[in-house]
């Protein structure tokens, strides 16, 4: 007697999570979802051919390929075995007639991306291409591009908006534009209908701290140390620095958070509450998660001369009046303001975030992804954000934090770009 498989539903493909190793979870008729270690989730179908050999074919990438749609899929694809027909060599021959046709689009978009890749840096070339093959060419790439008009176009900005990560979105339109702009140039078409897509998708509102340029980090240490204010004023600010994490994470954070012999320091979304203190259970933004932050030496040696000052203490900024309670919300802000800083125009204490990203972004050391996992960004794609595991890519992350110490150091004297630096280090 055959096995009966239950039929998967979107939640449970949604919320698969990576493992070890790449494991598949089944629809039943040869249908499954493969989720590889690294999160990425591929459709795949097991059928017999024709000629009875076995066959294996993919549909595309969920979540751009829905399950509703992986099943018409594989419900064509046994349309076509019914009429003795191999849907791999379907496949085929539907690109090579649209090769016949003229190019297609994956093919004119591959060609742009390696002429583009010789002035980007290899994480933001391989960035650009897990865009292309997530998000474009399951829709579109075979497709020949001259036939393509702005509502095939469309189509894979549509999908992304479905998913609320308009940041990605905005980013794949621009791949577009200057993919099909390249096109034109080339003759292989006579109108741009990339251009239309122009308002498809509105950027998400944002509201941008102060923060100062790299350039006057210099200055900004050499005002650190000069603070004639609380020593545990101090520390913190320059710890604030070193880990560019939010006021409250900071703020609210306890000594059992810290390992320092493994030196990693774990906040939880929600902590025990503080009699009397508003809001002291906020922990991490991102909910039922817990955000790691890897301690770089520098960072360390800070938290030994805070421990000094608090250890004594559950809070490890303590407050002055009474220890049981943490520092002001406005410490930081105050502190820098007796610095010279205008807090409102020129540098706040969320703006050490900003500085940190600009950095980290601009060495070109570093993944997209793993900096959005240390500022912990709290993920607009839902599907993404069910598979994200609070240790992944730890590593970098771990390489990220101690990068960005030795970077501050290094800027003590005089100011070296993110670039200078990460090329000094290289040779």
């Amino acid at each position: 007697m055959s096995r009966t498989t239950t039929p998967l539903s979107d939640a449970a493909c949604r919320t698969a999570k990576p493992r070890n190793r790449a494991y598949k979870l089944f629809d039943g008729d040869g249908l499954y979802l493969l989720v590889q270690t690294n999160g990425r989730k591929g459709w795949r179908m097991r059928y017999v051919k024709p000629n009875g050999k076995e066959g294996l074919t993919s549909f595309g990438n969920y979540p751009v390929v829905t399950l509703t749609d992986a099943r018409a899929m594989r419900l064509e694809a046994k349309r076509l075995l019914v009429h003795g027909i191999d849907p791999i060599e379907s496949k085929h021959k539907a690109k090579a007639e649209a090769d016949s046709k003229g190019r297609t689009f994956e093919s004119v978009a591959l060609d742009w991306h390696k002429e583009m890749s010789a002035k980007w840096t290899q994480s933001h070339s391989q960035a650009v291409l897990r865009r292309l093959k997530a998000y474009v060419f399951p829709l579109i790439g075979a497709h020949p591009i001259a036939g393509l008009d702005t509502y095939d176009l469309l189509q894979p900005l549509e999908a992304i908006k479905k998913t609320g990560s308009m940041d990605v979105a905005l980013r794949v339109k621009n791949h577009l534009l200057n993919i099909m702009r390249e096109a034109k140039r080339a003759r292989l078409i006579s109108v741009n209908p990339a251009y239309d897509l122009e308002g498809s998708v509105k950027p998400p509102r944002v509201t941008h701290r102060p923060a100062l340029p790299l350039s006057r980090l210099p200055e900004l240490l050499e005002r650190i140390e000069r603070y004639a204010g609380r020593t545990l004023t101090r520390l913190t600010v320059m710890l604030s620095l070193h880990l560019f994490v939010r006021s409250s994470e900071l703020r609210f954070a306890r000594w059992s958070e810290f390992d320092l012999k493994r030196a990693i320091w774990e906040i939880p979304d929600t902590r025990p509450a503080l009699e009397g203190v508003s809001f002291s259970t906020r922990g991490t933004k991102m909910a039922g998660d817990v955000h790691l932050v890897p301690l770089s030496q520098q960072a360390i040696a800070l938290l030994k001369q805070i421990q000094s000052l608090t250890g004594g203490f559950e809070l490890v900024f303590a407050g002055d009046a009474n220890p049981r309670k943490p520092m002001s919300e406005n410490t930081i802000n105050k502190a820098l303001r007796a610095m010279g800083y205008d807090t409102k125009s020129e540098i706040c204490g969320h703006g050490f975030r900003t500085m940190a990203c600009s950095a980290l972004i601009e060495s070109g050391l570093w993944s997209e992804t793993a900096i959005e996992r240390q500022m912990s960004h709290r993920e607009r794609n839902n599907v993404r954000a069910a598979y994200i595991h609070k240790a992944e890519f730890i590593e970098e992350r771990g390489l990220i934090m101690n990068w960005w110490s030795q970077y501050l150091e290094a800027n003590h004297d005089e100011y070296f770009t993110p670039h200078e630096f990460a090329k000094r280090n290289r040779s």
